[in-house]
């Protein structure tokens, strides 16, 4: 098998999505239709294979072990994340990037541990596609790619240069690269075991879910965390109208009413009022940290996010 070809399945959809295919739902998914059939077959593909898989791999290989891999694994990623921020002219960031790969190379073994960090030089989260996002290259229609999972035309564009790029692909050792392909790829789905459930729980439609979470972690990464406001999220609100003639009176909210409690101190009844409002029971969102990690389901690529 080329591993080289890899990408081409998963940008078939972009090719398919330029057939024309569109829908009147989300203006940021067109061609709903087609990724929900895509995310059906991952979804397949995953319960028959891949998570029975990773199951084995978290049994058989201890904790320490499975993180070495990732270091190991996110090591050769810091070079792609070195070059985005130096084509982002995050000179700084980037400085420190080489940094943990020589650190990390030398001192951790060829990565396996992860000494950079604890020497204070760290772990950044930039590619290809967030690099095209710097320069102003829009996101384009919302793709989901067969086994790869959610991203966009200007992140797939990101991915196929990662895959032309990636070492490890390029490895002239037939038997050992298809090892290290197929070790990144089970132990990248290992580490998501835990958080899928919470996928499985935090909405009816878990595509929609994993779709939104994917649009506003790739926003916010983008923008390093301050995004400007989308105003595209309000467009389907109805427009506020001034009127003088009919205006609403304000809302008026009434304080908590006091709640009297009554104490015996030395043989007489005192009336104590306790006037701390009851809390509002809080409402369960998931968490930036973990929208990220499921926004990555099924993502190679980029592995920085992985050990998060």
């Amino acid at each position: 098998m080329n591993l080289n070809r890899l990408p081409l399945l998963s940008t078939a959809a972009l090719a398919f999505a330029l057939s024309g295919c569109a829908t009147n739902g989300d203006p940021r998914d067109p061609l709903e239709p087609m990724n929900r059939g895509i995310y059906r077959f991952n979804d397949s593909v995953d319960k028959a294979v891949l998570k029975p898989v990773a199951q084995g791999y978290k049994a058989v290989l201890p904790s320490p072990v499975r993180t070495g891999v990732t270091n190991f694994f996110s090591n050769i990623d810091d070079l792609f994340v070195a070059a985005n921020n130096l084509l982002q002219f995050k000179l700084n960031a980037a400085a420190s990037d080489v940094g943990r790969i020589i650190a990390n190379t030398t001192f951790g073994i060829a990565g396996i541990f992860d000494v950079a960090s604890g020497w204070g030089m760290e772990k950044h989260n930039e590619d290809f596609g967030q690099t095209l996002g710097y320069w102003g290259v829009g996101d384009g229609p919302f793709l989901m790619l067969p086994l790869l999972g959610p991203s966009n035309v200007r992140d797939s564009a990101g991915l196929l240069l990662y895959y032309k790029l990636d070492p490890v692909v390029h490895l002239h050792h037939i038997p050992l690269r298809n090892s290290l392909v197929a070790l990144r790829f089970v132990n990248r789905r290992a580490n998501l075991l835990d958080a899928e459930k919470v996928l499985d729980e935090a909405a009816l439609d878990p595509y929609t879910f994993l779709r939104d979470a994917y649009i506003q972690q790739r926003r916010n990464l983008i923008y390093d965390g301050s995004p400007p406001r989308d105003n595209s999220a309000y467009e389907d609100e109805a427009p506020v109208t001034k009127k003088t003639e009919a205006v609403s009176p304000p809302t008026v909210t009434e304080a908590p009413v006091p709640v009297p409690t009554t104490t015996v101190s030395q043989g007489k009844a005192e009336e104590k009022i306790d006037a701390t409002p009851p809390l509002a029971p809080a409402t369960e969102t998931p968490s930036n940290d973990l929208l990220a990690v499921l926004a990555q389901l099924f993502r190679g690529g980029n592995a920085t996010a992985w050990q998060e």
